[in-house]
């Protein structure tokens, strides 16, 4: 039974996978300045429907950062998934209004709001209307469903997360007929060129990464507390030794 959380929405910047953002060449993209809210929610098979068939969800980093200090930060993002599942009317309402107030509270300081719902998940928000209600928010996310490029509204961007898994193959065709950025998570280095695309360093900045076009976007892989050598010789992850050599 989940507690209803007073807020789903952090627009402190803690996070780690957030904090990347703030780079200088965010200028470029909001002179003004620009400041983000985020929403972290536990991953599961339904908020993330092709984390399985892309070997994934075991390596997700969900357990990374400030999680594996503070177990009530994992409680606090299963309460809000268990929230979802359970009230998604009630949840859907509770976001509009804090992504409402939070859009007001820039507006006061002149700055770009900016929001990624999805930092652990991958719901298709688009299909909720919360993208299409706030025109003024630029909102990111990365996703494993290629199903969503191409349809969304101009103020969504997406990346689209690559695997090398044989069931996922189906997605990676499909998002390769689309000019949107393709991240790529790769061990112990990064390559020059991925799937005849150039690969950018994608540990510096989220934003600048979902507005990069048809590169890939590389990221270096993060350890967690499932990693094991098992995790670090799947699909998912792609060896840039045996890549070299092979």
């Amino acid at each position: 039974m989940y507690v209803k959380p007073k807020k789903l929405l952090d627009t402190s910047q803690s996070n780690t996978k957030i904090l990347k953002t703030n780079k200088k060449e965010m200028i470029k993209l909001f002179p003004n300045g620009f400041r983000i809210a985020s929403l972290s929610m536990m991953p599961d098979q339904k908020l993330c429907p092709w984390s399985k068939n892309a070997g994934c969800f075991d390596l997700c980093l969900k357990t990374s950062g400030r999680a594996l200090m503070f177990d009530s930060i994992s409680v606090a993002r299963q309460n809000k998934t268990d929230y979802y599942h359970t009230d998604k009317t009630e949840f859907l309402t509770q976001l509009r209004k804090e992504l409402s107030n939070f859009e007001k509270l820039c507006s006061k300081t002149n700055i770009k709001p900016v929001a990624r719902l999805n930092v652990y998940s991958d719901i298709q928000w688009e299909r909720h209307n919360i993208p299409q209600d706030f025109p003024n928010i630029y909102f990111y996310d990365y996703t494993k469903q290629a199903q969503r490029l191409g349809k969304l509204p101009e103020n969504y961007k997406l990346v689209f997360s690559y695997s090398g898994k044989k069931e996922y193959q189906s997605q990676v065709k499909k998002a390769l007929e689309h000019d949107v950025p393709i991240a790529v998570v790769f061990n112990p280095k990064m390559p020059d060129e991925f799937l005849g695309r150039e690969v950018i360093n994608g540990d510096e900045s989220d934003i600048v990464n979902m507005e990069s076009g048809k590169k890939i976007v590389g990221l270096k892989y993060k350890r967690t507390k499932a990693s094991n050598d098992e995790m670090l010789a799947s699909d998912f992850v792609i060896n840039t030794d045996i890549i070299a050599t092979g």
